[in-house]
């Protein structure tokens, strides 16, 4: 920034702050419910609504209840949805093949909400952590996590979720290669359309635990995820991945952790231009929510604060368990 601001008096920066409608005239960004993604949690059963204790006023929903909760979503403006299956643990095996069963917890959901409110944009996640046994993204194999064929069976999970109707597939596993082998996969089945957001540069981060819980994982997992995810320690690597992600084919990328690496999100911004979105992991909001509850913060100024910074940072979107309330509140 080149230019120099006059000398006090003639420059007063509080002039620009005075009232609410002067400071709504400068205001550098803007968030809407159009910039939020609601990732939430489906189990098996019906009428179903069972809270997750480590996230407040989040809940494990089943189907029918999924359904109408995207269609109230969809009214007070939130355009998309992202589904986390909670597996049975029955159900959770090595071979991980619930991942690509057309009547899997995801594919059911998908339909429901598709046939409940069509413009609804579905996103689904594509990794084996639900569905393992061993709770991890990948197979397997004497103790290590192996990536080519894990690959293989992404591209099966992500054409039965597009068999379903999804609109965006969201890889979150960090194995390398995955977003050219679901793009020539989605291509030659006829599902052109279907868009790919890489969870390009998805941290080993310690704000994940209350998403195990949700979705069940935190029990399964054997060891950790650094042989996959990414070093908190590092930036350069993330542009990388963008970069060979955006190479690949993806249509957008999201950085992930979110307000911990806002740093990531304005690099990846400024780089490459690209539709850039944060997730605001499960471990952010538990903080939030946790403060708010003991008084400690005001919780409804501290989300909304949250969300703009991601704006701020450049981010297009933001994935929030925060969506429905948030809407709420820029509606008032």
């Amino acid at each position: 920034m080149s230019h120099q601001p006059a000398p006090f008096p003639a420059a007063r920066f509080r002039r620009a702050r005075q009232s609410e409608a002067i400071r709504s005239l400068v205001r550098e960004n803007a968030l809407c419910p159009s910039d939020l993604i609601w990732p939430i949690f489906v189990r098996d059963g019906e009428g179903i609504e069972e809270p997750v204790p480590s996230m407040p006023g989040v809940v494990r929903r089943s189907v029918d209840l999924v359904a109408q909760a995207a269609r109230e979503a969809f009214a007070m403006g939130i355009p998309a949805i992202c589904l986390f299956p909670y597996t049975d643990p029955a159900l959770k095996t090595a071979d991980c093949a619930e991942a690509w069963n057309p009547e899997n917890l995801s594919n059911r959901a998908t339909r429901a909400i598709k046939a409940a409110v069509p413009d609804m944009a579905v996103m689904t996640d594509v990794a084996l952590d639900p569905y393992n046994s061993d709770g991890h993204d990948g197979f397997v194999e004497n103790g290590e996590i192996v990536n080519d064929r894990t690959v293989e069976a992404l591209v099966k999970q992500g054409l039965s979720q597009a068999d379903a109707g999804a609109d965006i597939i969201g890889p979150s596993d960090m194995m390398d290669g995955r977003i050219g082998a679901l793009r020539q996969a989605l291509e030659g089945a006829g599902h052109s359309n279907v868009m790919l957001l890489s969870y390009a540069a998805k941290y080993a981060s310690a704000f994940y635990g209350p998403f195990r819980d949700a979705v069940g994982a935190s029990g399964a997992l054997k060891g950790d995820k650094k042989t996959y995810q990414m070093d908190p320690a590092n930036g350069d690597e993330a542009l990388r991945l963008v970069a060979r992600d955006l190479g690949e084919g993806a249509d957008m990328v999201m950085v992930k952790p979110g307000m911990p690496y806002l740093d990531i999100c304005r690099r990846v911004k400024t780089e490459f231009g690209a539709p850039t979105f944060a997730y605001q992991v499960s471990g952010e909001y538990a903080m939030i929510q946790a403060a708010a509850q003991n008084g400690w913060i005001d919780g409804e100024r501290a989300m909304l604060e949250s969300l703009m910074c991601f704006k701020r940072a450049g981010c297009d979107g933001v994935l929030t368990y925060f969506a429905p309330e948030a809407a709420r509140a820029l509606g008032a």
